[in-house]
């Protein structure tokens, strides 16, 4: 019976793959869900609205990878403010990353940092975000960063 042990060892092994890869699919399911219904219904209606403070806005995204929106300096092409959501590689759950660039003006270089996505919400929080919940997520983002921007002795 003892001699047998390591077939346990080696199912257990692959049964532990298995739930592994199944929670990447899930996890990268729940992520494109979140880009259809939440994230890209917010970056649009946002758009809409700053469009009457001519803002040109782009939605950038990558099924699977990345969503995020790109806010232009008033009245001009060159991009101001960057707000992306991106699922790490290999997720097994909707812990999601947050990656904020911007320039203080037209000729400055992107700074970029990156954060968690609202943090202290639970993967399945993150599902149940409303637009407006991202939309207000996204305002917030802006306005330190342009505080920040207008202030700053640089």
């Amino acid at each position: 019976m003892r001699d047998e042990k390591w077939k346990d060892h080696l199912r257990s092994y692959f049964e532990n793959l298995r739930i592994i890869e199944k929670s990447k699919s899930d996890t990268l399911e729940n992520f494109n869900q979140f880009c259809e219904f939440i994230a890209e219904p917010a970056f649009e209606a946002l758009e809409q609205e700053l469009k009457s403070y001519s803002i040109k806005v782009r939605l950038q995204k990558s099924r699977g990878r990345f969503i995020g929106i790109k806010i232009n300096f008033p009245k001009s092409k060159v991009g101001n403010f960057h707000y992306t959501i991106w699922l790490p590689k290999n997720s097994v759950e909707l812990k999601l990353r947050l990656k904020i660039k911007g320039r203080r003006n037209r000729k400055n270089a992107l700074l970029e940092r990156e954060e968690a996505f609202m943090s202290g919400k639970t993967p399945y929080d993150i599902m149940k975000l409303s637009k407006e919940d991202l939309i207000q997520d996204i305002i917030d983002h802006y306005r330190d960063f342009l505080y920040e921007a207008l202030t700053s002795p640089e």
